[in-house]
């Protein structure tokens, strides 16, 4: 096979759907019986939801979910008053999407995963990879069963406490965020109305949140505890927490449907890359929950390794390619590495910053930026949204290929789709537009063009 892929998480399952849409011959493997059954990624940023766009989900993830609640503090038994949980991000013609939606995790992947398997993949569960050994020409991974895995190359999406990654040699560096334990559990209550994020917080800076959870009858409860505290993960110990920080009794709580205890760190892996192995998602960058940057930065290391291993395998393109993955992919995961720290400590707000809107690859080896006079949107910067002769470029963009935008398809190229030019936002010149939704080249003439296209494949047939 083409692509080994080690996990069934919301990155292994987008990695999967990008490359069965390529013609690349992608395996999943999941240690765990059946999918992730709990809701703890639910926010879906602006950004990423262009991923899934794109990726042909988005319409399952928009009906599995919803908008988020404003966020109701309470203080001893009284409602105190309203909070937005987000500052406002206006839309524009260039960001049709500004608002983060919260779709429970296990939702968020029963829709890929249906995606993933109309597509013709598949995901065998119940097979945990214990050691991974590679040569020059792909890698073999073992499973605990005794089951053995021949692949091309092999990608560890395989959660924070990755086997593949300590297999292959990679450290992982980070730090506590917070001192405090937290729990995180899904819980069916009575007694609270689903218009609000409730909030309840004591003095000490310990608390208790009960969001309700869109598209399900589930509350995600989430809790900061005393430093020294021992989480109790079982219905009795949510209970008696429930009853402890709100005004609601044991009883309310009538229904432990999923639970997990965690002290806030981060982690980023020394390597993205080792050979034929390559790291995404918690395998990669583990992060707070804060600011919901975890599983967003997790599927757009995906949607970046995607098209690219997919240029290697079946669009002629040089193995070296797949270095810019690293590349560009680590310096991102440290920025949202510090982001969440600071949206944690309150240094920082939902917003602008969160929806991951503003992210590129300006300074990658990938980028080529030749106009004399390059204005605000520069290569490497995502592609904004826009109309063309009545066409719009998401519609365009749409799919596992290039975009060319001012000129004509070359000689080499006659399917590559094109459009006359780009919107005005965009400043006049030429654009090669990457299949992940950002400018790769820009010129004020197509000079340099076609060599840019021979070292990414982009003039290549997938």
């Amino acid at each position: 096979m083409d692509v080994l892929v080690v996990g069934a998480g919301p990155t292994g399952l987008a990695l999967g759907i990008d490359l069965a849409r390529r013609g690349v011959e992608a395996l999943v493997v999941e240690r765990a019986d059946a999918l992730f059954p709990g809701s703890r990624g639910k926010g879906i940023q602006p950004r990423t939801q262009e991923v899934f766009d794109d990726l042909g989900v988005l319409d399952a993830i928009r009906a599995a979910g919803g908008p988020y609640p404003v966020q109701m503090i309470w203080k001893d038994g009284q409602r105190l008053g309203e909070q937005p949980m987000f500052d406002p991000v206006e839309a524009d013609a260039g960001m049709p999407y500004t608002d983060p939606l919260m779709v429970a995790q296990w939702r968020t992947q029963e829709a890929l995963y249906a995606r993933f398997v109309e597509l013709g993949g598949r995901v065998l569960f119940g097979r945990e990879v214990t050691a991974v050994e590679q040569d020059a020409t792909g890698v073999t991974a073992r499973c605990a069963d005794g089951t053995v895995l021949r692949s091309g190359y092999l990608v560890a999406a395989d959660g924070g406490r990755s086997a593949v990654r300590r297999a292959v040699g990679v450290g992982m560096s980070g730090q506590a965020v917070d001192p405090a334990p937290f729990l995180v559990a899904d819980v069916r209550l009575r007694g609270l109305d689903r218009d609000y994020w409730h909030t309840f917080l004591k003095d000490d800076g310990s608390g208790v949140a009960l969001c309700p959870l869109a598209g399900t009858e589930d509350f995600q409860l989430q809790a900061r505890l005393f430093e020294d505290a021992e989480p109790d993960a079982t219905l009795d110990g949510i209970r008696e927490l429930v009853a402890g920080y709100t005004h609601l009794v044991p009883e309310d709580v009538t229904e432990l449907r999923w639970a997990s205890d965690f002290r806030p760190r981060t982690g980023l892996a020394d390597r993205f890359r080792v050979g034929r192995v390559l790291l995404a998602g918690d395998a990669a960058h583990v992060h707070s929950p804060a600011g919901g940057q975890g599983l967003n930065t997790s599927v757009q290391d995906a949607y970046n390794l995607g098209w690219k291993l997919g240029a290697v395998l079946r669009g002629g393109a040089p193995a070296a390619l797949l270095d810019t993955y690293e590349e560009e992919r680590r310096a991102n995961a440290a920025a949202m590495l510090e982001l969440s720290t600071g949206v944690h400590r309150g240094e920082l707000r939902r917003g602008k910053a969160t929806v991951q809107l503003g992210l590129g690859y300006r300074e990658s080896s990938l980028t080529e930026e030749t106009r004399t006079a390059p204005p605000a949107l520069r290569a490497g910067d995502r592609a904004p949204d826009g109309t063309v002769d009545g066409v719009r470029l998401f519609d365009t963009f749409r799919g596992p290929h290039w975009t060319l935008l001012g000129a004509p398809a070359p000689s080499t190229a006659p399917t590559l789709p094109t459009l006359p030019a780009a919107p005005a936002s965009y400043g006049p010149g030429i654009f090669l537009v990457r299949p992940d939704g950002y400018i790769g080249w820009a010129g004020d003439t197509a000079e340099g063009l076609t060599e840019y296209a021979t070292r990414t494949g982009a003039f290549m047939t997938t």
